[in-house]
């Protein structure tokens, strides 16, 4: 087992939160936001890996094969379908700021801050 889908998961986060926490828009923070999210699916594939496994289908394969983990896979499928949710829930709340306050810049948001 090597360690470097896990760097490259956690490289990929870093990314995300670097590009969040840096960001002086709102699209551009949705779309850092989406990478940090995507650091999840690289993360969830490589806990499901097994070395020289089949996929999970058990007709026609001997019961002693090697089978990548079925339960992972449906999260990761789970995960993506809830990122594009989320992305698309947010950029729709990024419009609607923008027709109302007319910029998407969060410093220059003066009337939501209490």
């Amino acid at each position: 087992m090597t360690v470097l889908p896990y760097l490259v998961a956690g490289w990929i986060f870093l990314i995300g939160v670097y590009g969040l926490v840096t960001s002086r828009d709102l699209i551009h923070a949705v779309g850092c936001l989406a990478v940090t999210q995507s650091s999840t699916y690289v993360l969830l594939l490589t806990v499901g890996y097994r070395n020289g496994g089949t996929a999970p289908v058990f007709a026609d394969a001997p019961t002693n094969s090697r089978v990548v983990d079925p339960v992972v896979q449906a999260l990761a499928l789970t995960d993506i379908v809830v990122g594009a949710t989320v992305t698309a829930l947010l950029l729709a709340l990024v419009v609607q700021l923008r027709k109302r306050h007319g910029t998407v810049d969060p410093d220059a948001l003066s009337e939501l801050k209490g």
